[in-house]
């Protein structure tokens, strides 16, 4: 690859952020089934379950023991794969799938997973979650190789080194290109004969292993086996490589050994709120937040109010702990289609009035406590609290049940840059002025692992992935690395890490 193409992949890259990111995005959803019957449906199942992790784009791929079937789609999966014309198009027993957000590459059909390719030894499909934080490197490195490359999607790169690899078996080829990445990822990948699964060597991104029947599912999320009716088993652990075959599965740790260390806002707000993390919900957790955050600061306000959806745990945790009266003075439009007609820039606030509006009879003349579980540019949050002294509140003191976002992610997670974090360039003062708020406070970093791991931090986890909040990124940035401030950060966290 010349200069110019990897200039070119970069734009891209850059020019798909810059339409998009005005909050923190999910990252995506992988799901799959070994051994069963109608396989295409159940992943179609589990994709829907795992929507909230992707709304770009849906794809499944199956086997029916000859051949692999792909179909892929824009939008929704409810909208594309809930008719039985395109689920017949998707024979065999095996399938995965995979919802899209995309946080590398261009937004187009050839973006969109699983990738499928014809190797040596047979067909492999790859479903992704995660970032590769060397995949301009490697992809540079594979084109002077020789290797033709048809989309712009870092999830690629796996596919082209597991076809390069000199390894005879499947399984080995994997490995050999697991060796080869860096990042955050989990992996889910379907062969002729085998379902396999793995997970980055830090453990960043999750991944769950479940049964039904005597068949056995891979998913991102506990919550896309209750809807199939699955039974959790465990997480697939951090370094592993689960492979299923015949009813079984074998388990490798290819990598030395390193503690875990998963992303910590799958806790604050990725994960789905009934979604199992290490044996209690999400939910649970994120009440957590809220008690905590509610130790830490002191009582202005007569009622507690929360940002819904994302913010009510927090609140109701908050409200419980103050002894405060818990009120939904904010209303959330759940039927707000992705697309519409945009009136002229002078009417302002409308993204914000198209989900939510204020609960006027609940907050006239009332001093709010306003609950929320992340403030990342600070737009979003100055609407709301306009919104809330529109609708006649006396005063609003916001509450963000975290610490404050400082260092943009490239694990992942589809985040501003960090000239567009408010944390990153203002200090408590002026981001309560920006966002108008009468008063303005954080959880503590201390507070959010006590909320999580309570007296038991160091057997839980010692430390999770939390660069957004710390700057020290676990994994180096060798795509980012022309960043001075990322160079240093990065050089800091490998060697605290080894």
């Amino acid at each position: 690859m010349n200069f110019q193409t990897v200039m070119t992949l970069k734009k891209q890259q850059k020019k798909s952020k810059k339409f998009k990111l005005k909050e923190i995005r999910e990252e995506c959803g992988v799901f799959g089934i070994h051994n069963f019957a109608d396989a295409s449906t159940v992943v179609a199942l589990g994709l829907h379950a795992l929507q909230h992790r992707g709304q770009e784009g849906c794809g499944i791929v199956s086997f029916d023991g000859k051949s692999f079937h792909s179909e892929k789609r824009h939008g929704l999966v409810g909208d594309n794969f809930t008719n039985k014309e395109t689920l017949k198009k998707l024979p065999g027993n095996f399938a995965i799938g995979h919802n899209r957000y995309s946080t590398t590459g261009e937004t187009s059909l050839r973006n969109i997973q699983p990738f499928f390719a014809d190797i040596y030894g047979g067909g492999i499909s790859v479903a992704h979650n995660g970032n590769f934080t060397n995949a301009i490197k490697l992809r540079e490195k594979l084109v002077k190789d020789g290797a033709i490359f048809r989309t712009t999607s870092d999830t690629e790169t796996i596919v082209q080194l597991i076809a390069k690899s000199k390894r005879k078996k499947i399984v080995d080829k994997i490995i050999d290109t697991l060796f080869q990445v860096q990042g955050g990822y989990a992996l889910v990948m379907m062969s002729n004969k085998q379902l396999i699964g793995a997970r980055d060597p830090l453990g960043i991104r999750p991944l769950v292993l479940g049964k039904i029947k005597n068949s056995y599912l891979l998913a991102s999320e506990t919550c896309a086996f209750d809807i199939v009716g699955a039974k959790f088993i465990r997480e697939v652990e951090n370094g592993e490589v689960v492979i299923i075959e015949n009813d079984t599965v074998k388990s490798i740790k290819p990598f030395t050994k390193k503690k875990p260390r998963p992303c910590i806002f799958e806790y604050i707000y990725f994960s789905r709120p009934d979604s199992i993390l290490k044996e209690k919900c999400a939910y649970d957790y994120r009440k957590n937040f809220g008690y905590e955050l509610a130790k830490e600061t002191d009582n202005k306000g007569d009622i507690v109010v929360p940002v819904p959806d994302s913010g009510v745990p927090a609140a109701i945790g908050y409200s419980q702990h103050k002894k405060m009266n818990f009120e939904l003075g904010l209303i959330r439009n759940h039927y707000v289609g992705r697309t519409f007609i945009e009136p002229k820039q002078s009417i302002r606030s409308f993204g914000v009035k198209l989900k939510l509006s204020s609960n006027k009879s609940s907050i006239k003349n009332k001093s709010i406590i306003l609950i929320d579980d992340s403030l990342v540019r600070g737009t979003t949050c100055s609407k709301i609290v306009k919104m809330l002294y529109d609708g006649g509140a006396k005063e609003v003191h916001v509450r963000i049940a975290c610490p404050p976002i400082k260092f943009p992610d490239f694990y992942g997670i589809d985040m501003p840059s960090k000239k567009e974090l408010l944390a990153a360039n203002k200090n408590l003062d002026e981001m309560c002025d920006y966002i108008k708020a009468d008063s303005l406070k954080f959880l503590s970093l201390e507070g959010l692992y006590r909320a999580i791991c309570g007296e038991n931090r160091n057997k839980m986890y010692p430390q999770f992935t939390d660069h957004y909040f710390t700057g020290e990124y676990p994994v180096e940035l060798v795509d980012q690395m022309k960043d001075e401030n990322i160079t240093q950060l990065s050089l800091l966290s490998s060697k605290s890490n080894n």
